[in-house]
């Protein structure tokens, strides 16, 4: 894999570290504003909001500029918003930098995957992409447990002023290491839009609403479900995400390299056992060794789905594959955005703590749904192609008139 790779991963380092540290830290946020834990929440679903507008804007805002040029401005962007994040007096502006700082997040992910499939063979796009996301899910074994000890060691805001240098040291690397090569031209725009007529692309961005959301319905509201449910310390809470993102980083890799073998089928299976899994997870979360089990298990059929879902929505879209690829990454934290915001309305109606877990199951579940139509029509697609170049049944469809002039 190209050095390049690095650069990328190190930008999605920092970027997964403030993504993910405010679920261990919702507690601390809450005290200090006067607000509910389901309030304190609204950070997390602010984030994948400004993620669902931002990716597809900024790409679009952002196509006279070379790609390199484009992670560049985008991780400053990303260092302000956490600037701003950490000096909030207010509530309000606090989601206000948490939101400026995902106006970065998709449009990075999103133009950093088209970066790193243009880098390898077409057979190995999957790996490449899943490489740069080993930079998010390596921040959920460290840089999240780190921030979150940071956190409750010396204040919550300590942990963005520390998210801030992660991404000073991005901008670095992707300015050494990336190359530059042009942009998409500015002419292409009708033609990357005039891409999401087809209706496969729909379904595979609400393939990933629906299926990566389904893991932040339970991991947005990890803190109270582990300490006031599972009846862990809060301390023990760092170690739980190290545990989670092992799992993320195991589910990663895996997902990457079969994605390119057989997307569809690894889709199945991922979308299946992530759904097992969450539901099995209202009944674990009462015990703290099934608990810890099954938070792994979250995280590696969770990640399992990314590289899969970010290849499927690019195979779809090959003339827009820069917006299409922005576009997903969107879909993402839209799902992200709506599953904590579903999840903390079943805790706030008196459901528990565990309900959330209820929530993202059914969102995997509608998912896998998702995937089979997708891959059925898809199948009728190609067999009704095939019988019109034959010559058959479906060229019915052309005017009586053409069709006796070729006989």
């Amino acid at each position: 894999m190209p050095l390049a790779l690095l650069a990328l991963a190190i930008g999605a380092f920092g970027i997964g570290t403030t993504e993910f540290v405010i679920m261990g830290l919702l507690p601390e946020v809450a005290d200090e504003f006067h607000v509910s834990i389901p309030t304190a929440g609204y950070a997390t679903t602010g984030y994948g909001l400004g993620v669902a507008v931002g990716a597809p804007l900024l790409t679009l805002l952002g196509t006279r500029l070379t790609r390199k040029q484009m992670l560049v401005m985008l991780m400053g962007l990303f260092i302000a918003g956490n600037l701003l994040s950490a000096l909030a007096p207010a509530f309000l502006l606090l989601l206000a930098g948490r939101v400026l700082a995902s106006f970065a997040h998709g449009a990075f992910f999103g133009i950093g995957a088209v970066v790193a499939a243009d880098l390898v063979a077409p057979h190995k796009r999957a790996q490449a992409i899943a490489t740069m996301f080993t930079g998010l899910t390596v921040a959920n074994v460290i840089g999240v447990p780190m921030g979150t000890w940071i956190g409750q060691t010396f204040g919550w805001r300590a942990s963005f002023l520390a998210v801030a240098g992660l991404g000073v040291l991005g901008l670095a690397g992707i300015a050494a290491l990336v190359p530059s090569r042009p942009g998409p031209a500015a002419a292409r725009l009708g033609q990357e839009l005039a891409a999401f007529r087809n209706p496969q692309v729909w379904l595979a961005m609400i393939m990933t609403v629906l299926g990566f959301g389904g893991v932040f319905a339970a991991i947005t509201y990890i803190t109270p479900m582990m300490v006031d449910v599972a009846g862990y310390p809060g301390s023990a809470v760092t170690w739980l995400l190290v545990l989670f993102g092992l799992g993320l980083v195991g589910g990663n890799l895996i997902g990457g390299r079969y994605a390119d073998r057989a997307l569809m089928r690894m889709l199945y299976l991922t979308l299946g056992g992530l759904a097992v899994v969450l539901a099995a997870f209202s009944f674990t979360a009462h015990n703290k060794i099934a608990a810890a089990a099954t938070l792994v298990l979250v995280g590696a059929f969770g990640f399992a789905t990314v590289a899969p879902l970010q290849k499927r929505v690019m195979d779809q879209a090959p003339d827009a594959p820069t917006l299409a690829s922005a576009a997903n990454i969107g879909a993402f934290n839209l799902g992200n955005a709506l599953a904590a915001w579903l999840g903390g309305i079943v805790i706030s109606a008196g459901m528990g703590y565990t309900a959330p877990n209820w929530v993202g199951a059914l969102m995997a579940a509608a998912a896998l749904g998702t995937a089979v139509l997708s891959a059925t029509l898809e199948r009728r697609t190609a067999r009704t192609g095939r019988i019109v170049a034959a010559g058959g049944p479906a060229a019915a469809d052309e005017p009586m008139e053409d069709a006796t002039a070729v006989r």
